[in-house]
């Protein structure tokens, strides 16, 4: 690779990176606080909002620019912006503000530091990598003001703080795309594996519902007249789990399935929803294609099935610019003394949505964590001055690096 990152951000840099952050860490760390100490599940509108004000406000701070889209149920999308996109790269970063937790969460297990461990709802995911981003522009700001870099280090920053991450983005991934169509590259912010390694690649996802409608009757007095659902949900359910192993990466799984009303009734409707999952784009298009052809025939006669689509993430798959990312990202890592890799994983993120835009993506960038979604999850407190600087460190990097200069001129040329 051409200009290896130590061509394009000093050793000294991080150092002062490092320095920065290292005395804002307990600033961090009370604003961790702040935001996991409040229940901020999808659903919980004003929880969510709440966080949301508080990212407003930290936007501001740093000087952006803040576009703040409504929603009426779920919670408001918030966008920052800093520079004019000229005479460099646009730089996105997205963060979610939303957790899976239900309300009465916070008060059973609030925010508390065990050792070098962070506990608490979302504390991994993602309000680490949330606050990441904002600590990384405050760092790379705090180097512009003694005069080391020009701020921004990019031509533009975008940064997207969504409600709805958890529940597949339905509201902000309009926003999203929008926002991904003047961008160069992508920084998601979700936290790192419990390994270290951040993400090149996820599997793309897809749910789907299907139901089946059939004709009730007595089961016991003329149960010939019935047409039972459930039977025909349950013959889909084995063709459905066959799928498995027919396209490399792919698994369809029917994790839900709702019928009848009483036993002495045959059931007149079932319902489906099922999960299917893989690698790339045509290969989960496949598989879909499949799916709806096992809704579409009857073993049961007289039955139907009405396919619905829950949601979907294209495939995050490795961009040729996405390894140019790659490469940066570990090349930082070795400078500030710590080894990193790069992984597939089978789970989505908004990282799908850019990746699927083609702008060149990586994810995982947060600070360590995990047991995502449980009581136990935990976020390393010790990676979260090195993780910050790595975000820091790549934006620096990419606002360097002709290869990425190219790309935001090619952008602006078909724009």
């Amino acid at each position: 690779m051409t200009d290896h990152p130590a061509d394009l951000v000093t050793t000294a840099e991080l150092d002062r990176l490092t320095a920065h952050m290292s005395d804002r860490l307990p600033a961090y760390l009370a604003d961790l606080q702040r935001l996991v100490d409040i229940d901020c599940g999808s659903y919980t509108k004003v929880g969510v909002d709440e966080v949301g004000a508080w990212v407003q406000a930290a936007f501001g701070e740093l000087g952006m620019r803040v576009e703040v889209t409504p929603h009426e149920t779920l919670g408001d999308t918030v966008v920052g912006s800093l520079g004019k996109g000229t005479g460099g790269p646009t730089v996105m970063l997205i963060g979610h503000m939303d957790t899976v937790f239900d309300p009465g969460t916070v008060a059973e297990r609030p925010f508390r530091i065990d050792g070098d461990r962070a506990l608490g709802p979302g504390v991994s995911d993602m309000k680490g990598g949330l606050l990441a981003g904002l600590y990384a522009l405050r760092c790379l700001r705090d180097l512009a003001q003694a005069g080391d870099v020009p701020w921004p280090p990019v031509g533009r920053v975008i940064y997207v703080s969504n409600p709805d991450e958890e529940i597949g983005s339905p509201s902000s991934t309009p926003i999203i795309g929008a926002q991904a169509a003047d961008a160069d590259l992508a920084l998601v912010l979700e936290g790192g594996r419990a390994n270290g390694d951040f993400v090149s690649s996820r599997k793309g996802i897809m749910d789907l519902e299907l139901r089946i409608t059939g004709r009730a009757a007595h089961a016991g007095v003329e149960p010939e007249k019935g047409r039972s659902a459930i039977l025909e949900a349950a013959h889909k359910i084995q063709a459905l789990h066959a799928l498995n192993g027919r396209w490399p990466g792919v698994t369809v799984n029917a994790g839900v399935m709702r019928g009848g009303t009483r036993p002495n009734v045959v059931a007149a409707e079932a319902m489906l929803q099922v999960d299917i999952r893989a690698v790339q784009r045509a290969a989960l298009e496949e598989a879909e294609a499949a799916v709806r052809a096992i809704a579409a025939e009857s073993s049961v006669p007289d039955t139907t099935c009405e396919v619905s689509l829950m949601g979907r993430f294209w495939p995050m798959e490795k961009l040729e610019r996405s390894g140019r990312l790659v490469e940066h990202a570990i090349g930082l890592a070795g400078q500030l003394g710590f080894p990193l890799k790069d992984a597939a994983t089978g789970g989505a993120s908004d990282a799908n949505t850019t990746s699927g835009l083609g702008v060149a993506s990586i994810d995982g960038l947060g600070p360590i964590g995990g047991n995502d979604h449980a009581p136990t999850e935990y976020l390393e407190v010790g990676s979260i001055v090195p993780r910050t600087v790595l975000v820091a460190g790549i934006i620096l990097a990419a606002g360097r690096d002709p290869v990425i200069s190219a790309w935001a001129e090619d952008r602006r040329a078909r724009s």
